[in-house]
């Protein structure tokens, strides 16, 4: 999407000072869907690393209340499955990430913090998310028909001897699952507002106001679904069952213009920006992040779909900080292993090579900026952070469109 006038808007918006709130408008409900990195795996410790970088200090100073602890936000409220075994509710604060190893974020709650900046109405998300899923089965939408295995696909199980008719039995009872508990659970929500946001009136109505998909690894690193994922359009199949997703979710939302925002894949930061040890991986991670881009620029989805490119989020400093480290310690491993260290002895070697080789500012941002996995955006409050911040001002964009259009 073009950013020429609309920014002019939001700009406008937070210079105002949006009201706290205007008694009697309709709630506004987003729906927040996908897999592990929508669940959030950041940990809450991870904040301080936000404020490190100037340019991220003003998202911290909105992350946290006067207190210093994560802010509450008073008229945003979540209803959440798949994070935890139970769904959550509440005022919209930290915590509604990942429960294991806890509290954690996820994009929602940067996205609420910007939403209720760009509106007086209060605010309900419901966010559907489970980790290690997939859109070509789990979140398959009906639209899109069954899951077919291609041939590559086919002849490596006979050559296994496997039963092909177990396998894709099987995989039709794992199709669509997701996609129907997302469905199902909105609609519970919807069904019983008030269960959710106790002050909730009837009278004052609600408005679906917008969709976010934030979802993707799963769907990357399918070779089998994707056999040709390292060439030109090795992707398009995604491409069309996202088209078919966004149709299928407005259809069964009776909602045939709800404004959906995609947040694209950026694991890893700006494909152009990948390092020697990367290149490997370039063609496949730009192709997939082109076809999960590409449905909002399906002419039918002009001005109601938009894409979020997650990789303008993605922390360098990081990224340079880690591959040091992660040098430094294959090292230590090598000499340990030659040198038949003990444990204690291993560790100490550790901590000299690592206290040589990287500098204080370095060693800090390892400390307080990472808390997972790189599939999972490091963790980093700060990565998730931007991304849901972003994934809010898009959505803003997009319903400034549909006012005017």
């Amino acid at each position: 999407m073009k950013h020429i006038l609309i920014p002019l808007f939001l700009l406008a918006v937070l210079a105002a000072g949006v009201p706290a709130m205007a008694a009697g408008k309709p709630l506004q409900i987003y729906i927040l869907a996908g897999q592990s990195n929508m669940q959030g795996q950041a940990k809450v410790s991870t904040f301080e690393h936000i404020g490190m970088d100037p340019a991220t200090q003003p998202m911290l100073a909105e992350m946290l209340g006067a207190d210093g602890k994560p802010k509450i936000c008073e008229r945003v409220w979540i209803s959440s499955i798949g994070c935890a075994e139970a769904e959550q509710t509440g005022k919209l604060t930290a915590g509604f990430g990942a429960s294991q190893n806890g509290p954690k974020i996820g994009p929602e709650f940067t996205f609420g913090i910007y939403m209720q900046k760009f509106t007086d109405a209060p605010i309900l998300v419901i966010k559907t998310s489970w980790g290690g899923k997939s859109l070509n089965t789990d979140f398959r939408p009906p639209s899109a028909g069954p899951y077919v295995f291609n041939e590559t696909q086919l002849a490596a199980f006979q050559k296994q001897g496997k039963d092909l008719a177990a396998i894709k039995a099987a995989k039709e009872k794992e199709t669509g699952v997701s996609y129907r508990l997302m469905v199902e659970h909105v609609k519970k929500v919807l069904g019983d507002i008030k269960r959710v946001v106790p002050d909730y009136d009837v009278a004052q109505g609600y408005e679906l106001a917008g969709f976010v998909w934030f979802q993707g690894w799963n769907d990357m690193v399918d070779s089998g679904t994707y056999p040709n994922r390292d060439k030109p359009g090795g992707y398009d199949a995604y491409s069309t069952a996202m088209a078919h997703f966004i149709r299928d979710v407005r259809k069964d939302l009776n909602a045939p213009k709800l404004p959906f925002v995609i947040g694209v894949l950026g694991v890893g930061g700006p494909t152009a920006e990948y390092g020697p040890d990367q290149q490997r991986y370039k063609a496949t991670h730009q192709n997939f992040r082109d076809a999960m881009a590409a449905p909002a620029q399906l002419p039918e989805f002009k001005g109601n779909v938009a894409a979020v490119l997650a990789e303008k989020y993605w922390d360098h400093e990081l990224t340079v900080a880690k591959a040091k480290d992660d040098a430094i310690r294959q090292r230590a491993k090598k000499l340990a292993a030659e040198g038949k260290l003990k444990p204690a002895e291993e560790k100490a070697a550790l901590e000299k090579m690592r206290a040589e080789g990287l500098t204080e500012r370095e060693r800090q941002v390892l400390e307080k900026g990472i808390s997972n996995f790189e599939f999972h955006y490091l963790g980093s409050a700060k990565i998730l952070g931007g991304v849901g911040k972003g994934l809010a001002e898009e959505m803003a964009e997009l319903k400034q469109l549909r006012k005017t259009n």
